[in-house]
């Protein structure tokens, strides 16, 4: 009786080790850092697809504007103007879609649409010039909305998801001379491109 019981005990004791600890079960319980990746993964790739949105509408909205002119000193002053939003909103862009982790096709897409909206709106500009009169009443309502909604946009993006991030990273906050530069270069760039749109 003694013996039975001493094999019942040992092997209730084995089981649960042999299977719940055993390598080969290929059970793994979620930890809570694979929460928080996936969270911050997913925080990215919401990042990308709403900065990728506010550019294409921005794009789109140059590249009409430009297309549609016909007046030499806003053709200079917008050329002016899309290629530096464009390289630094590339260059924002990029980063977010390497953070977010994308497969290549999508980082493809995203990539693609990023350089084919521009081009899209000079042509459609082109298009419409015989019709499309930028002083007329509808056409500055529906460009003031879409610039709006863009500029609004890509201004929260820029503030709370992309300057906010790095600047609250712990690189920067160990170092008061790394704030001081980042504060110095995010303000030259900030005065630089209000230079640019007074002639845009």
């Amino acid at each position: 009786m003694a013996t039975s019981i001493y094999t019942s005990k040992k092997a209730v004791g084995i089981v649960p080790h042999g299977h719940g600890h055993g390598p080969g079960n290929g059970v793994t319980l979620p930890t809570k850092d694979d929460d928080s990746e996936s969270a911050q993964l997913l925080r990215y790739r919401v990042i990308a697809m709403v900065l990728e949105l506010g550019i294409i509408v921005h794009s789109v909205v140059i590249g009409l504007s430009l297309g549609a002119t016909s007046d030499t000193c806003t053709i200079k002053g917008l050329i002016a103007a899309l290629c530096f939003h464009q390289m630094f909103e590339g260059m924002g862009l990029g980063g977010c879609i390497l953070q977010a982790e994308y497969t290549n096709m999508k980082k493809f897409l995203m990539a693609f649409f990023f350089a084919i909206t521009t081009p899209f709106g000079i042509a459609l500009g082109i298009a419409l010039s015989t019709i499309y009169r930028d002083n007329s009443p509808s056409a500055l309502i529906t460009v003031g909305l879409l610039n709006a909604c863009s500029a609004g946009l890509l201004i929260y993006m820029a503030l709370v998801d992309l300057l906010a991030a790095e600047f609250m990273g712990p690189k920067l906050q160990g170092s008061v001379k790394m704030q001081i530069k980042c504060f110095i270069a995010a303000l030259l760039g900030c005065g630089g491109m209000s230079i640019i749109a007074k002639w845009a």
